[in-house]
């Protein structure tokens, strides 16, 4: 018998329905908005069979300015009907920056915190309170029309966590524009493709700032892709630069400056210590200096809650980026009513999410969801390991924070460095730990719940996307009893099922493509300059559903499994193997920290697997590793599943999201080097080292 968590201790298995069972922590289900399963059976039929009705009572909490609701739901997801489309309030008219600040602040609560702000250096701290916010987003908003930018108008917007990056996607919406926010830490090609793709008018970017002790010099990338946009006619009118780096504490490793060799100072940093940035008189503003003039007052533009809100650009399948379009209204009521569900908040909860707004999770959960919902929440610029391992925990225990999001990557990042850096700090005010990005695997999900939680929590495993807007299969806290593993059951809203490669309905247990029958108010409306792109890409495959991409399975009691991408799907001698299923198996060992499974050619079982594994600190690899691990996936799911190549991994090719770049490791286990665009890797020397672990064909 197992007592308290033990990394090398089984409790379940991946197949679903033998997994252990975690029902919803006591002091999570006594006060849950949703306290049941009972409960949340009735809400979910009452969103399918009649969504007006379920939407529409939400929509009373939110501020309207004509029209009512508009037309309420109108949509087709069969393309053999004609044009792919999704209308929600079509007519009604609403501004969800007013509905994110104006809205609380004139309901007396603009002294309540809005933000937090944790710097990269744990000594550069601010607070931000919902009457603060107003002002500087009025003020912002105000600079942006006197620069030109009107209703409709994309602006783009490159920065690092910090408050300014709120403000700018909110002045933007205020007025109308729509904000196209591209990860501070892209390169200057990616950048320069997206606003040329957008068509954007303005860029907000940073002077610099320090991710850990590594400096990215934000404004020096921006102005490469601002040359980019140029040499094809494009017209950027300003260029508005946050003054950042001379504000926070440098990183010790770097605070000596040229005396020690540091390459950051030399280049970036004059004698006296002033950061050093290129500038444009013609385009070049900074922020301080064109908002210290400005009315701090400035009415919203009230938009149709089908007027586009903001896109995003994620990865396609022919490697051009596309963006996803969202509307005002029906991604207002969604990403405001899964947070509120989702991680079952309530005035007083402090909510720590530790996504980069540049990316969809932040997008939703780090700025409008909370928001919306009049939450306190921390807003972290840094990384989990800097200035050490702990910063996470210490951050909850500074805070007191109860419901904290992070991603499976961040998990098993900190569990490598074991328990101890969690236990020095007093984690008790925790009641709802999120899990997002990936499926998560069992043994991180026990790690998080029995570590971090101390088995006094509910863990929610989200499933969502970009293109879904919010989570779209999730546990409700209160109500839901988790399987490691599972993502559970759908949203309000959602109608999941699953078919086969012919289309055909799998009823009950099975595994195959995720899909959904019907809208829900915050799917994507289209690829932004594309239809077509959207209509083929989403409800081609499968007319009269939404095709995710991804497969899941449903294993007897109903649960959802999500086992990834259909692209990370293995074919091998016949059988269908998900990635997440074998890297599962394999990281249950106790040496294993990370694990990456992709397809290999074969020449005689067409596919074979190709397996990277990281270690945990202080392990070797070794052939007794490489056999204990065989034996490993043999055991859990089956002899046909037993890898062929198993290849140390230092480290993986990862987005600066904390994604693996697959394709990049299906490129290493051919033996092939074209890995086409690149730019998005965390780390692009984790790529020849890899190759150099590379095993020979057998």
């Amino acid at each position: 018998m197992c007592m308290g968590y033990e990394r090398r201790c089984v409790f379940f298995k991946m197949s679903g329905d033998s997994a252990q069972m975690f029902n919803p922590a006591d002091k999570v289900a006594k006060i849950s908005h949703c306290s049941s399963m009972e409960q949340y059976r009735k809400m979910h039929e009452k969103s399918l069979k009649d969504p007006e009705g379920f939407w529409s009572e939400i929509a009373k909490d939110f501020h309207f300015e004509e029209n009512g609701l508009g037309q309420f739901l109108d949509y087709n997801f069969d393309v053999r009907k004609g044009k792919i489309y999704t209308k929600w309030m079509a007519g009604s008219k609403t501004n969800i920056s007013y509905n994110c600040l104006d809205r609380h602040v004139l309901a007396g609560k603009g002294d309540q915190v809005a933000f937090h702000w944790e710097g990269n250096d744990p000594a550069d701290a601010e607070i931000v309170t919902y009457s603060d916010l107003m002002k500087d987003v009025c003020r912002m908003s105000n600079v942006l029309k006197s620069k030109g930018v009107s209703k409709g108008d994309r602006v783009a917007i490159y920065m690092p966590m910090i408050k300014e990056l709120v403000v700018a996607m909110l002045a933007v919406a205020r007025i109308g524009a729509v904000h196209s926010i591209v990860f501070g830490g892209y390169s200057a090609g990616s950048l320069a493709d997206r606003m040329l793709d957008a068509e954007a008018s303005a860029l907000i970017t940073t002077d610099a700032v320090w991710r850990g002790s590594k400096l990215i010099p934000l404004k020096e990338i921006a102005d490469d892709a601002l040359k980019i946009c140029r040499a094809k006619n494009t017209n950027i009118k300003v260029n508005i630069v946050v003054k950042h780096i001379s504000r926070v504490t440098a990183p010790q490793s770097a605070a000596n400056g040229a005396a020690n060799g540091n390459p950051a100072k030399k280049t970036h940093f004059d004698d006296t210590g002033n950061f050093k940035v290129g500038w444009d008189d013609k385009v070049d503003v900074w922020w301080h200096d064109v908002v210290k003039d400005v009315s701090s007052e400035c009415p919203p533009v009230w938009m149709d809650a089908e007027d586009p809100l903001f896109m995003l650009y994620t990865s396609g399948s022919t490697g051009k980026p596309k963006g996803v379009l969202h509307t005002v209204g029906g991604y207002m009521l969604y990403a405001a009513t899964t947070f509120k569900y989702s991680f079952d908040y309530h005035p007083g909860d402090i909510y720590f999410c530790t996504a980069d707004i540049g990316w969809i999770t932040g997008h939703t959960y780090v700025t409008y969801g909370p928001l919306l919902n009049n939450a306190t929440s921390v807003l972290f610029e840094g990384v989990p390991t800097y200035p050490h391992s702990g910063r996470f925990w210490e951050i909850i225990e500074k805070y007191k924070v109860s419901k904290f999001y992070t991603a499976p990557t961040a998990i098993r990042t900190l569990m490598k460095y074991g328990d101890e850096p969690v236990k020095k700090y007093d984690l008790s005010s925790l009641a709802v730990l999120g899990s997002v990005g990936e499926p998560i695997n069992p043994e991180a999900w026990l790690w998080y719940y029995r570590v971090v939680g101390d088995s006094n929590v509910s863990i929610v495993d989200t499933f969502w996307q970009t293109e879904t807007g919010g989570h779209v299969i999730t546990p409700l806290p209160g109500a839901t009893p988790a399987k490691p593993g599972s993502a559970c059951f759908p949203f309000f809203g959602v109608d999941v099922a699953l078919l086969d490669e012919e289309g055909r309905e799998i009823k009950g247990e099975g595994e195959g493509y995720l899909v959904f029958r019907q809208p829900w108010p915050g799917i994507m409306r289209t690829v932004y300059g594309n239809h077509e792109r959207f209509e083929t890409t989403y409800f081609k495959k499968f007319p009269g559903f939404y095709c995710t991409g991804d497969g899941a399975k449903r294993d007897k009691d109903g649960y959802i499994w999500v086992t990834g991408r259909i692209d990370d799907m293995l074919n091998v001698s016949g059988h269908l193997l998900s990635t997440a299923q074998v890297e599962s198996s394999m990281v249950e060992h106790e040496h294993v920290a990370e694990a990456a499974v992709v397809a290999r050619p074969h020449n005689v079982k067409g596919e074979c697997l190709h397996c990277f594994v990281t270690l945990t600190q202080g392990a070797d690899f070794t052939d007794k590793l490489v056999s204990e691990l065989k034996v490993k996936v043999r055991s859990t799911i089956g002899p046909f599943a037993t890898p062929d190549y198993i290849q140390l991994a230092p480290g993986l090719p990862k987005t600066r999201s904390g994604k693996i770049m697959r394709r990049v490791l299906r490129k290493i286990a051919a033996g092939e080097r074209d890995f086409g665009d690149i730019s998005t890797l965390a780390d692009p020397s984790v790529v020849e080292v890899l190759f150099e672990h590379r095993p020979n064909d057998k």
